[in-house]
């Protein structure tokens, strides 16, 4: 069966997207030249349900986009939690902070503009939930920044780290092409970290799911 006909039936047959959040996907599609970074309904719909499970006080998010990400993880929010989410590209400011307007959470939800290796240590933990889904050459940047910080049981999610199937030991990768050795190399990082237990979902682009042990 073809892959793209697996990822309809599995569509199919996830919970629908809340309308202001296929709203903002098709608004995604429409209007960003970069659409294909959003992470959309099958994913969206996973991050919801993650974070419902985990009932999370603290959510820390690296890479906005235009905010569909943020807008799934505070879903599952505890009664009185928030989500820090940090973007570097400012020209998307309006956007986000529009959205986040528009779900009722800009209480709740704390944008943040610029690079995230500057933002987060000033943001302090603990975390229980961290999403990395910003540039992908820095994930171990990131992971090392924010792992002190996550509270002990508590998650990280890693996106795109199947980067296009680039990741698997038969394609060829040429040595310049430095984000698949970064992605390659952060991945076996991972899976041999000893502070951390992980499960790979070959979901979309790939999740990489982290509890802090």
């Amino acid at each position: 069966m073809p892959d793209d006909e697996i990822q309809r039936y599995a569509d199919q047959h996830t919970s629908s997207e809340p309308p202001l959040l296929a709203q903002l996907n098709r608004e995604t599609h429409v209007q960003m030249l970069h659409a294909r970074m959003l992470s959309g309904h099958a994913q969206g719909r996973l991050l919801s349900m993650i974070s419902h499970m985990v009932r999370p006080q603290r959510v820390l998010e690296l890479g906005t986009f235009t905010g569909y990400a943020a807008l799934c993880l505070a879903e599952g929010l505890a009664p009185d939690g928030e989500l820090h989410t940090v973007e570097f590209n400012p020209e998307l400011e309006t956007r986000i902070r529009r959205y986040i307007s528009a779900a009722a959470l800009t209480e709740r939800v704390h944008l943040h503009i610029g690079a995230a290796a500057d933002l987060v240590p000033a943001l302090g933990g603990p975390w229980d939930l961290v999403f990395i889904d910003a540039d992908k050459i820095n994930n171990d940047t990131y992971y090392e920044l924010v792992l002190p910080q996550v509270s002990t049981g508590g998650f990280v999610l890693i996106d795109n780290v199947l980067w296009g199937n680039k990741v698997l030991d038969s394609y060829p990768v040429k040595p310049s092409d430095k984000d698949t050795h970064a992605v390659r190399a952060f991945n076996n990082k991972v899976q041999a970290d000893p502070r951390v237990e992980n499960v790979f979902l070959p979901l979309r682009d790939g999740l990489l799911l982290v509890r802090k042990l």
